[in-house]
């Protein structure tokens, strides 16, 4: 029975993070294709210049919304490093936009509006699969995550802290230098606490 419950509690927490990312993916949808459409159709810009100018608003939007509402229970490990990581991921994700757009308009021929938000639409839903588990995995770590890696601001393998640690036990230090990244260090030092 008590795994059962523990698996319900773990289903019930995904649905809920699932429909908080979807309600913010909704809106930013909104926002690019409001401003993509705008700029497109009425200012006569070029389909991957419309849609790159709109991702990147939306993309702010996105990034806040998720970090306070979407992913709030989750360890904060810098908002430099989660912004730059989030920034990186979406210009994964609009390449993946960008090349269903591309395709229709450049490779079909099809250049009216209605192409134009076909193939947004479409992009669109494959690049969101891929955010979504590129945010969980690297973006908003969940508290039992590994500490980060300052110089690459990505999770230290398994083992990498343990032998971080003993080395530096080794040279007469606490062990906490090979955490610099880790939450608890940041907190240590008040950068965590000023978000939490």
């Amino acid at each position: 029975m008590n795994l059962v419950a523990t698996l319900n509690r773990r289903f019930a927490h995904l649905l809920r993070e699932l429909a908080q990312f979807g309600s913010v993916g909704a809106i930013a949808f909104v926002i690019t294709v409001g401003i993509g459409n705008g700029m497109n159709s009425g200012l006569g810009m070029g389909p991957l210049t419309s849609n790159g100018v709109a991702t990147i608003v939306a993309t702010t939007f996105a990034y806040l919304a998720n970090r306070y509402w979407t992913f709030r229970h989750r360890d904060r490990t810098g908002l430099g490093r989660e912004y730059v990581l989030f920034f990186a991921l979406n210009g994964v994700g609009l390449v993946i936009t960008e090349m269903f757009i591309g395709f229709t308009h450049y490779v079909l021929g099809l250049t009216g509006p209605i192409a134009y938000n076909i193939s947004l639409v479409i992009g669109t839903g494959v690049a969101t699969l891929f955010r979504f588990w590129s945010y969980k995995k690297w973006v908003f770590l969940p508290a039992s995550a590994p500490p980060v890696d300052p110089a690459s601001g990505l999770p230290e393998g398994p083992g990498v802290h343990a032998a971080t640690s003993a080395r530096a036990m080794h040279n007469g230090h606490n062990g906490s230098s090979g955490r610099l990244g880790h939450p608890l260090d940041q907190d240590a030092a008040g950068d965590y606490a000023q978000f939490s």
